[in-house]
């Protein structure tokens, strides 16, 4: 039931979602505005990421892509809020940036649970030079659209989205049956390779066929059934372990 709830939320709906976007308001724009107080609370919400950041860089924009920017929302969206830095505005290395940019916002997502309407808010700090594959892009700094939403065809074959995921469960399953057996630092490694894979698998898709390649549904069922987190949780675990000291 779980797996075919979340195969129906891939589907595109009519129009985008009304409890963030003002159609009341947008009659005479191809596409509706973010409505004036949720744009105003991701601003606040951006404002609070950078600080935390702590680095003295040039902010070019502030942007939402993802489903609730586009017309394949579902239950299970959140509101992925891009800070677009540019990266040669610093006096810090671009690579030593990334890494410190990549803690920062795993960081800042982890300390806080922020929704807008019910929706999660997720944070990215995102090098403004950095290609993103989204077919919804909107400038909340501007309240403007950058790349307009576009209405795909949302044809797939769900067993075969289903049977691609199952493989990565599995995989994720035998790590996990593997952590009580085998050394942690070898797991660790097989555990990063797994993430770098899947990142990979994901990208490729988005720059082949876009949102509703067979990589990127994939990507997301693994995130919606809890997959993804449960290989975050596994590493975290076994690096726990293997800095403790047992009595």
């Amino acid at each position: 039931m779980e797996s075919k709830k979340i195969l129906q939320s891939f589907k595109v709906r009519d129009e985008l979602n009304h409890e963030i976007w003002d159609y009341d308001n947008s009659k005479n724009t191809k596409e509706p505005r973010l409505k004036p107080e949720v744009d105003k609370k991701l601003l606040e919400i951006a404002d609070n990421f950078i600080n935390f950041l702590g680095v003295d860089v040039d902010v070019e924009d502030i942007t939402m892509t993802g489903s609730l920017a586009n017309y394949n929302w579902s239950s299970f969206s959140d509101i992925d809020l891009h800070v677009l830095v540019d990266f040669n505005s610093g006096n810090v290395d671009r690579k030593v940036l990334r890494e410190l940019f990549n803690a920062k916002q795993g960081m800042w997502n982890s300390l806080h649970d922020i929704d807008v309407y019910g929706y999660e808010v997720e944070l990215y700090a995102q090098d403004a030079d950095e290609p993103h594959f989204s077919t919804g892009v909107y400038s909340v700094m501007n309240n403007e659209w950058i790349v307009s939403p576009n209405k795909v065809e949302d044809s797939f074959d769900e067993e075969k989205v289903l049977q691609k995921s199952l493989i990565w469960m599995d995989m994720i399953d035998g790590l996990q049956r593997k952590s009580y057996l085998q050394n942690s630092e070898e797991t660790l490694k097989m555990i990063q390779k797994v993430k770098d894979k899947l990142k990979k698998f994901r990208k490729c898709g988005l720059e082949d066929m876009g949102e509703f390649s067979y990589e990127n549904l994939v990507f997301k069922f693994l995130r919606r059934n809890g997959y993804l987190g449960k290989l975050s949780e596994l590493k975290n675990k076994i690096t726990d372990e293997s800095l403790s000291l047992e009595e």
